[in-house]
């Protein structure tokens, strides 16, 4: 899988998790859990999922952003 699709797949779950914490916060509806069933192994795959592609986005943003790497190359 090349860099680019790779940061498309991982900034796009990243941002899924964001959504359902959103929705978590908001209205007490956790869509995870209620498309996979609270504590369902599926659903606990979903998380760690979206969890380690968050720590990759984080991890690779400043390389990845057009915005952030011409910020950091000023400095």
């Amino acid at each position: 899988m090349d860099k680019k699709a790779l940061h498309v797949i991982t900034f796009s779950l990243a941002m899924v998790g964001a959504l359902n914490w959103g929705l978590v916060g908001l209205f007490d509806f956790n869509l995870v859990e209620a498309l996979l069933g609270s504590g369902s192994g599926l659903a606990r795959l979903v998380y760690i999922v979206v969890g380690v592609s968050a720590v990759y986005v984080f991890a690779t943003h400043k390389n990845d952003c057009k915005i952030c790497g011409e910020m950091m190359a000023k400095k």
